[in-house]
């Protein structure tokens, strides 16, 4: 929020169905400062110190904000300090792997208050994938971290592009299986919540922005590396989805036209060579070539290779090695295109490192524009695996934070004298 300038007059309502733009303009600015006084807020948003006591009146009641006894005076009566109660609600972040569903309760401070995790066939079982969402959705709110807190919202990540016009239609392309048809609505009202969906390296990079590398740029890109290969853009702060949400798939970037088929139909994408099912492919080709690997002779899994690289097995090293030179060759383009200030990687390769981000700085910097590639730092995620799913919660609390109706349920749970 830019303090430089008002907020501005809005309009003020009683009927929480009803928008309340100055009253989320207020609860926007006490979240981001986490402590502030009413006269601090009246000078912030250029408001009278009147306009300001009614708002927050307002607000009181929701439990979101509260009275947290006498701030230090300047001279005059001692303010009363409000405080954003980031403990008053609770949020879900669900993440659709490629093989795998993850889910994280949150707080309204992007914490993960409990973590849930199994490998599943996402891609080829809709009707199970389904299932075991709810079901680790049900674990996480029965466990005493989610006590007393009020469910707000769940937010989704999909394996696939969004288009924000239409967002539980999946891509028939990426997930033919789930024949266009997410289904999780039956999830949204066993809890009486919103759904938010957007794609997976989206909300890797929205929660990079907002709890990774946040405050240190508006402008990054999140390169997500696991079963398929995507990014994410974070543009002047916000996501950048393009005009029908297929903005950053960039794991269908053809490395090879000569390469295998990948399942967009086209030949050497980038997902190909770096995605799990390709280094395993790679890793079964290499084994004649270095027999004394570990991992030669026989059938490996992506998590065995990143191991093996991280003990230092030449094969495995190979592996990554080359993964790297094309991972380097996809982002040099995006960096001479965009030109982010930071790029960061997350999802299964994460977990390797400078093993991998090593020789990745090294073939970017052949094949990059040197102005380009000076203003860009290349790093792995610090949220690590659980990265997407913290971004998904975190597409509901912004959301919130937009426009307080999503909170209903604090204020109905406050309302009926059942809050903390």
């Amino acid at each position: 929020m830019n303090n430089d300038h008002p907020i501005g007059k809005g309009l003020r309502r009683t009927d929480p169905d009803s928008p309340r733009p100055l009253a989320d303009a207020l609860l926007r600015l006490i979240w981001n400062q986490r402590r502030i006084s009413r006269a601090e807020i009246a000078r912030m948003a250029g408001l009278s110190r009147s306009t300001v006591s009614e708002v927050i009146n307002e607000i009181l009641p929701t439990g979101l904000v509260a009275e947290m006894g006498e701030g230090p005076s300047g001279g005059g009566r001692r303010p009363i300090v409000l405080e954003f109660q980031n403990d008053a609600a609770c949020i879900l972040g669900v993440e659709m792997g490629g093989a795998h569903v993850a889910v994280a309760l949150t707080n309204l401070r992007g914490q993960v208050l409990h973590w849930e995790t199994q490998d599943h066939r996402v891609r080829r079982d809709p009707a199970g994938t389904r299932k075991v969402v709810a079901d680790l959705c049900a674990r996480c709110l029965e466990t005493d971290a989610a006590a007393s807190r009020p469910l707000v919202g769940i937010g989704v990540a999909v394996p696939c592009p969004v288009d924000p016009a239409n967002p539980n239609r999946l891509s028939s392309v990426v997930l033919p299986e789930w024949h266009e048809n997410l289904g999780l609505e039956p999830l949204a009202a066993r809890y009486d919540v919103p759904l938010l969906i957007d794609n997976d390296a989206n909300l890797g990079a929205l929660a990079e922005y907002w709890w990774g590398i946040g405050g240190e740029t508006d402008n990054l890109a999140y390169i997500k590396v696991a079963t398929g290969v995507g990014s994410g853009h974070i543009i002047n702060g916000e996501i950048y989805r393009g005009s029908t949400g297929v903005a950053g798939e960039i794991g269908h970037v053809a490395i090879d036209p000569q390469g295998k088929q990948c399942i967009c139909g086209l030949r050497g994408c980038l997902v190909t060579l770096v995605g799990a099912r390709g280094l395993e492919a790679r890793a079964r080709e290499l084994s004649a070539e270095i027999p004394e690997s570990s991992l030669a002779g026989r059938d490996v899994l992506v998590q065995e290779i990143e191991e093996a690289a991280l003990a230092g097995d030449s094969l495995a090293l190979k592996v990554i090695r080359e993964a790297a030179d094309n991972l380097g060759t996809a982002v040099a383009g995006l960096l001479n295109l965009m030109n982010p200030e930071t790029v960061v990687f997350g999802g299964d390769l994460c977990r390797l490192g400078e093993v991998l981000l090593k020789p990745l700085r090294e073939r970017i910097q052949a094949r990059t524009l040197v102005s380009s590639v000076a203003a860009a730092e290349i790093r792995a995620s610090k949220l690590g695996p659980q990265s997407v799913a913290i971004g998904a919660a975190t597409l509901v609390l912004k959301a919130g934070l937009e426009d307080s109706r999503i909170f209903s349920s604090v204020t109905s749970t406050q309302t009926n004298g059942t809050g903390t």
